[in-house]
């Protein structure tokens, strides 16, 4: 969706960093970054993020009885997500607290119930079917899987389509690419870095 693409970067989300790559979790080396963070800063674009979310629900007959987001970045568009919709929210811990309940699960009982998982951004899918992983072991029905960005990796759709998950971004860091290019926001060599490093993630490197 253009329009999202066209927010991420007019809120300042998405930077290019060839010249001094970052490290992604996962050990890929990346030319770029993107921080929806930033999105609950800015009222007007981060509506154009919940309706969107919204407006997948229904286009895609997604059942959604919960809402579910995995702390710390994606509790917020769930939270807002559950509101705008009147569906109630849980969140998903990355790992369990040593102290309380201990729960991994927080909000409420998903049991039986269809849970759409929400995330700001989705790189390898790890951390999304990880969660996933979570809800299911409190016997929620997890099908699909909301974003507001994919990077659009290969291995992520392939892991995705194993652990049986559709997987709905509101826009590719592709499409955010375009539009950094049309309003003349990033640098032609720039551009081709994050081309080539968009084909094999992996294998991409700065040049000396």
């Amino acid at each position: 969706m253009k329009q999202i693409a066209e927010a991420i970067l007019d809120i300042g989300a998405a930077g290019f960093c060839a010249a001094q790559p970052i490290t992604f979790k996962s050990g890929i080396v990346s030319p770029v970054y993107c921080d929806n963070r930033r999105f609950p800063y800015w009222p007007q674009q981060w509506r154009s993020v919940i309706e969107g979310f919204a407006a997948l629900l229904q286009q895609e007959g997604i059942a959604a009885e919960v809402i579910a987001g995995v702390e710390a970045a994606g509790i917020p568009h769930s939270a807002a997500l559950g509101f705008a919709t009147g569906k109630p929210s849980v969140f998903v811990r990355k790992q369990a607290k040593e102290h309380g309940t201990k729960k991994m699960v927080e909000g409420g009982d998903v049991a039986g119930k269809h849970v759409v998982l929400v995330e700001d951004l989705v790189t390898t899918g790890m951390s999304s079917l990880a969660a996933i992983e979570m809800l299911r072991a409190e016997d929620a029905i997890v099908t699909d899987c909301l974003a507001i960005i994919s990077y659009g990796f290969a291995e992520a759709q392939e892991k995705f389509a194993a652990a049986g998950v559709r997987l709905h971004a509101l826009t590719s860091f592709a499409e955010v690419l375009e539009s950094a290019e049309a309003k003349g926001k990033i640098s032609a060599q720039d551009s081709e870095s994050v081309r080539v490093w968009l084909q094999d993630p992996r294998a991409w490197r700065p040049q000396a």
